[in-house]
């Protein structure tokens, strides 16, 4: 029998990537150990009571990237999750009385663009179909660990593989794919479409989780990443889980413990164990040490780089790179309890866009100007908002008459103007949010009974999201596939042998889709080491 702090693997963090490379690890046969910072387990995806009666998903909001292979081998449905779909994609107003609701309905979606642009109408389909033919081969690539474009024989290979996958779509997807890597959202936007409201519903996928306007280069990669998911087998749907996005990583834990993982809460990890040059475990704030033969890192690999192990572990340019990991997502997330629904001023009566993402952005123009305003003042005054009103498909959140809010705000950088402190920012920012709010849904305000904040600086500290990065590291095209989190490394094996990163900081990025951890758990399973 091992020793009794002696396992096969050590999880650090037990987040829904962390819990997903457990739970692989564990069905093989292996004897593993999560070990969480927090009173319970879910990292970012967990729901909290922020005010009396009501809760909500405290950071991670919405569910869309889920791997849908991850919910069936751990039978997250079966243990009791529900997941329901929104009524409705996304509804856009504006500050002048129009407004645009995106169906799940294809054919309802294009009647109501008709209204703005007969010609977007007909087209949107058509850039559908091959967003979707790219999106369906980005998840293939995004099952299995990059190869290495420097690598050997059966990197070659696999290079070969994934060109030839790729190769299969048609011209116009390619074309497509083409600008969405190369360009930026705004100029793939602009050549297809005309109605600005369009325009913006669908640009508001390049900004999420991206300190950079949709103007830039790179941000097309970002509209591409929030696509390529499904919900209940509709491909690029949002869905919602009853009771919260911890409802999802709690049916992560069970199934977890049933095949016999330990999972350790308020156990911080403070710094890894090395000998011989190799990672043989960890050592816990407390001074507790655990010994393991693998250790995965379900953490930001900066963090992990950084903070918990000496830069002598490492080499020289990998030490280097983590250093400079770019981490700055420029995200605020507010919850709020309500006693009233929102009426807005475009449509105010009750109805299916209640349900919808509310994007309140209403040119790509507007979400260029928030980020500019983000650099020349700290943060944008007229930010990008997306408000769900997830107590609309699901009465457990809030009592009777009762509604939450959430709110996902950019751009709200990490660092401020001025060595300002988001601690002596924060109620400024939420006047500002709120006072945008109002522009689109009078009386707001007065409906608001509690609210819950999390500027970057609170999502650095309660979730251990460096510098609040939502995504673990931009998702940027120098910090994707083969280069994330380095080249040579994409393959979840990390610089110190016995150690693996099996978090978004890893190929295929951020999001909750569990493809991480399950990517890492299978390397970590086909290693050799001893």
């Amino acid at each position: 029998m091992p020793a009794p702090d002696r396992y096969d693997a050590l999880i650090i963090g037990g987040g829904h990537n962390g819990l997903v490379c457990a739970f692989y690890l564990a069905r093989a046969g292996r004897r593993v150990c999560v070990l969480e910072a927090h009173h319970t387990p879910g990292g970012a995806a967990v729901t909290e009571e922020f005010h009396p009666a009501y809760r909500n998903s405290v950071a991670s909001y919405t569910v869309g990237l889920l791997a849908p292979e991850v919910i069936e081998d751990m039978a997250l449905h079966t243990d009791g999750l529900e997941i329901r779909l929104r009524p409705a994609a996304n509804f856009l107003p504006t500050t002048d009385g129009q407004s645009l609701l995106l169906h799940n309905d294809l054919d309802a979606s294009c009647e109501e663009i008709a209204q703005h642009s007969q010609a977007d109408a007909d087209h949107y389909p058509v850039y559908l179909r091959e967003l979707g033919e790219i999106a369906v081969a980005l998840g293939e690539l995004a099952r299995r660990a990059p190869p290495d474009p420097v690598g050997g024989v059966g990197d070659s290979l696999a290079l070969l593989r994934d060109a030839l996958r790729l190769r299969r779509l048609g011209r116009g997807a390619m074309e497509l794919l083409g600008t969405l890597l190369g360009g930026s959202a705004a100029q793939l936007l602009e050549s297809r479409f005309e109605s600005p409201l369009l325009k913006a519903a669908l640009g508001f996928d390049a900004v999420v989780g991206s300190n950079a306007s949709p103007m830039a280069s790179g941000s097309g990669y970002v509209l591409l990443h929030h696509v390529f998911g499904e919900t209940l087998g509709v491909r690029g749907a949002w869905g919602h889980a009853v009771g919260g996005m911890g409802a999802i990583t709690q049916a992560m834990a069970r199934a977890c413990e049933a095949q016999g993982v330990s999972i350790r809460c308020e156990s911080p990890v403070s710094s890894l164990l090395t000998e011989q040059g190799r990672c043989i475990g960890v050592r816990l704030r407390d001074g507790e040490t655990l010994h393991a033969r693998q250790v995965g890192a379900a953490i930001n690999p900066r963090a992990l780089f950084t903070q918990l192990m000496p830069d002598t572990a490492l080499p020289e340019a990998f030490a280097r790179r983590m250093a400079n990991w770019r981490c700055d997502s420029a995200s605020l997330r507010m919850n709020l309890a309500l006693d009233s629904l929102p009426r807005f001023a475009a449509r105010p009566e009750a109805g299916t866009h209640l349900g919808a993402g509310i994007v309140l952005a209403p040119s790509l123009e507007h979400m260029d100007r928030a980020w500019l305003e983000s650099r020349l003042y700290g943060w944008s005054r007229r930010p990008v908002v997306e408000m769900l009103l997830p107590s609309t498909i699901d009465d457990t959140l809030a009592p009777a008459g009762g509604h939450v809010a959430s709110l996902f705000c950019q751009f709200f950088p990490y660092e401020l103007p001025d060595g300002r402190c988001w601690d002596e920012a924060r109620d400024a920012a939420v006047h500002d949010i709120l006072e945008w709010v109002e522009v689109f849904a009078p009386g707001l305000r007065g409906s608001v009974i509690g609210q819950q904040v999390f500027t970057p600086l609170d999502l650095e500290r309660r979730f251990g999201l460096t510098h609040g990065d939502i995504f673990h590291g931009a998702m940027s095209l120098d910090q994707l596939w083969a280069m994330r989190p380095a080249l040579g490394y994409g393959d979840y094996q990390m610089p110190l042998p016995g150690l693996y990163l099996c978090a978004s900081g890893a190929h295929p990025g951020g999001g909750v889709t569990g493809l991480p951890g399950r990517n890492a758990a299978r390397a970590m399973l086909a290693s050799r080491s001893p």
